[in-house]
């Protein structure tokens, strides 16, 4: 199994719907800081606008996911598009406008495309064969990393180059190009409400718990790293302006990690991989902070990138594990949110701990608030399979989860790559 299995032409068309989608999301928290940095107090009116956009995320996910219907999933998935797409409109075209105006509008931008996340991973994985799951879902986990490293030089540019506007409208104008891009892919995908066995959605969403909480520490203790890298390498009588190429070295090593995972096949558990891989990205991160070179800390903050690539494949599949072809769409919203949840909580610690410690403490904090984390999250997936439930079962960048002599395992008969 290669990646090119995963080639199509309607995964191209995917890829772009996604870029369109997800572009947005990443550009938007930093573009409001620009849309209205110039006022009297202008950061300090950014930083709550893009609180409440981030918010708008986090209250949205989970709310919209949950009715998420299989069947009619591209329908759902426009409204929200483009009831995103009128939220950034209005930030563009109402710059000036007071905070009781920008603030509603920024959590419409937020919230109302937040299941398309969830939605559009769903669909990515009912494109292709069950066989080439971890695949797809390694060239998305890139995809994202390049979107990511992309947005801030994108609204930057434009903000300063052009205006501060200009950002929002452009993130406008791609949202709303996903919505016309979605009419090329499937209405939605096949999922039996059966499989549910008559348990209601909040309490099956609630099987994935340990899921959501190491992928919000997968992301916070990164998180912890970006929002306190300038800090640090003032302490380490560093150039401030290094913390562009670190944090470019990071996005960078993500997308790699996210290519070489689904190369090959790992020997352990998704439960056992993720929990040493998430201890590979505590350990470069805790390196980052002890480390007194700029020279030295590119290469830890890359290894970081490259293990929490790994990190956010596992959790996925591992979700896909936990709940019926019907709730992953959902699941997968409820796990954005409590990633966007857990970036929110470390920059509320970070910026907390600056106060009275040094920034190398506050990181060391982190990583070790990470860390418990960690183990709680894999203290419930192991309760929740059991010692010797699923025991077998082996992460294959061949073929997805395999069984013990390496052959694809179906849910319960149903074809995976129908969805």
């Amino acid at each position: 199994m290669t990646y090119r299995d995963v080639v199509s032409k309607k995964v191209m068309v995917w890829a772009l719907v996604s870029v369109g989608a997800r572009m947005p999301v990443a550009m938007a928290p930093l573009a409001l800081v620009f849309l209205v940095r110039e006022r009297p107090g202008g950061y300090a009116l950014g930083a709550l606008l893009a609180a409440v956009y981030v918010a708008g995320e986090i209250v949205g996910a989970p709310l919209l996911g949950m009715y998420l219907r299989p069947e009619r999933a591209r329908a759902h998935l426009a409204v929200g598009l483009a009831a995103g797409a009128t939220g950034f409109t209005g930030l563009g075209l109402l710059p000036d406008a007071p905070a009781a105006v920008l603030a509603p509008l920024a959590f419409l931008a937020g919230a109302a495309p937040a299941a398309a996340t969830g939605g559009l991973r769903t669909l990515l994985t009912g494109l292709v064969a069950q066989r080439a799951v971890t695949q797809a879902l390694s060239v998305e986990s890139t995809l994202v990393s390049a979107i990511w490293a992309l947005s801030p030089v994108t609204v930057t540019g434009l903000a300063l180059g052009a205006a501060p506007r200009v950002p929002l409208l452009l993130a406008a104008g791609l949202m709303g190009a996903s919505v016309a891009g979605l009419w090329l892919l499937p209405a939605g995908w096949a999922a039996n409400p059966a499989d549910r066995d008559g348990v209601s959605m909040p309490r099956l969403l609630a099987r994935g718990w340990p899921v959501y909480v190491t992928g919000a520490a997968s992301l916070s203790v990164l998180a912890l790293a970006e929002l306190v890298l300038p800090a640090l390498l003032e302490q380490r009588a560093i150039a401030v302006g290094w913390s562009g190429p670190l944090l470019m070295g990071l996005a960078l090593g993500s997308g790699v990690g996210a290519i070489l995972y689904g190369l090959r096949s790992w020997p352990w558990r998704l439960p056992t991989l993720s929990l040493v891989l998430m201890c590979g990205v505590s350990a470069c991160i805790a390196l980052v902070a002890l480390i007194p070179r700029a020279g030295w800390m590119a290469p830890a903050l890359a290894g970081a990138g490259v293990l929490q690539a790994g990190v956010m494949v596992t959790r996925n599949l591992t979700l896909r594990e936990a709940l019926p072809p019907s709730a992953l769409a959902a699941g997968y919203s409820v796990m954005y949110a409590a990633v966007g949840l857990g970036y929110a909580a470390t920059g509320s610690l970070a910026g907390a701990l600056l106060r009275f410690v040094a920034p190398s403490t506050a990181i060391l904090a982190g990583v070790g608030l990470t860390l418990l984390l960690t183990v709680a999250g894999a203290t419930g997936e192991y309760r929740r399979t059991g010692s010797g439930s699923g025991g077998g079962r082996t992460v294959s960048g061949a073929g997805g989860v395999a069984g013990p002599e390496g052959a694809p395992i179906s849910r319960g008969g149903h074809a995976e790559g129908g969805l």
